[in-house]
């Protein structure tokens, strides 16, 4: 009998090794980059809409993005190997040679911004590499020593629509730095939240999330309500500023407040079950926000 359908069941990922390599890209995550991107693009683009321009900046940006989750998995292998949700990636588990992975991620990444300056502009693809040196270089490595690091992970969680608006404006106008708040103080309590949930997976890999060095989750949930209050006077900053009209206003003022009374449940009341209620409300939120600022421009 041949030995090939033995091998095959083994080793599957020998089948199908482009799946690894999409894996490390973290296609997941990269959505939400895209969208957010589109976002920037639109509401900073004055004129008709440039296909190319567009194309360019979305596939630039993935590809940037891409490129980063590449590197952060490179940089966390060790870390992935020890917690449940990460264990089975291609690296700790040795689908994938950590030469090939890191060599990957820096094509992508070189990839990436070299066709956001050709294909879009310098400025846009300064932002990029910024936000490729901030996640992968600032970011990843810090997570092992504070719990700040969520905090300094959202800088760069929050320049895409930032990359989207270079590309198509040109300009780092206030606009811009706006859409960067909004993603800002939207990405804290998504992330306390989901942090929270996997706390016991995140102190058994040695990441120094704030749920780790807060065992009765008292300062998480003062967390979460302090920034989910912030997000609703920024989240208004778009029709103050002229880029959405009342709708908008209204809208942002109802989501806003809900965000709030969802952080302030969990911190009176801290449970897995009401972390996950106030994960799921801000993956609601946004993509919300994000089509009624767009329908209702000023």
């Amino acid at each position: 009998m041949s030995s090939k359908p033995a091998q095959a069941v083994l080793h599957p990922a020998r089948v199908r090794p482009w799946a690894d390599f999409i894996t490390l890209t973290k296609p997941r995550v990269n959505l939400l980059v895209l969208v957010t991107t589109v976002i920037g693009f639109h509401l900073g683009n004055q004129g008709d809409a440039d296909l190319a321009l567009l194309f360019n900046t979305v596939v630039g940006t993935l590809l940037v993005a891409s490129g980063a989750g590449a590197f952060n998995q490179v940089f966390e292998r060790d870390v992935d190997a020890k917690m449940r949700r990460t264990m089975s990636r291609p690296l700790p588990d040795r689908r994938v040679e950590v030469s090939d992975a890191a060599w990957f991620a820096l094509a992508l990444s070189a990839a990436g911004v070299l066709q956001l300056w050709l294909g879009a502009n310098a400025l846009a693809a300064g932002v990029a590499l910024t936000t490729l040196v901030l996640y992968t270089l600032v970011y990843t490595p810090m997570k092992r020593i504070s719990s700040l690091a969520t905090i300094v992970g959202s800088v760069p969680g929050a320049l895409p629509p930032v990359i989207g608006w270079a590309a198509s404006n040109g300009t780092l106008a206030l606009e811009a730095w706006v859409l960067f708040g909004i993603m800002f103080f939207w990405q804290m309590p998504h992330v306390l939240a989901l942090s929270y949930m996997f706390r016991e997976d995140y102190a058994r890999g040695g990441i120094r999330v704030l749920s780790v060095e807060d065992p009765d989750g008292r300062s998480t949930g003062l967390q979460m309500v302090n920034y989910s209050a912030a997000l609703v006077p920024v989240s208004l900053l778009p029709s103050i500023i002229g880029m959405a009209g009342r709708l908008y206003f209204a809208a942002a003022v109802l989501l806003g407040l809900a965000g709030v009374v969802m952080a302030v449940r969990f911190a009176r009341h801290r449970s897995q079950a009401r972390a996950r209620q106030l994960f799921y409300v801000s993956l609601v939120y946004l993509p919300v926000l994000w089509v009624l600022m767009l329908a209702n421009r000023a």
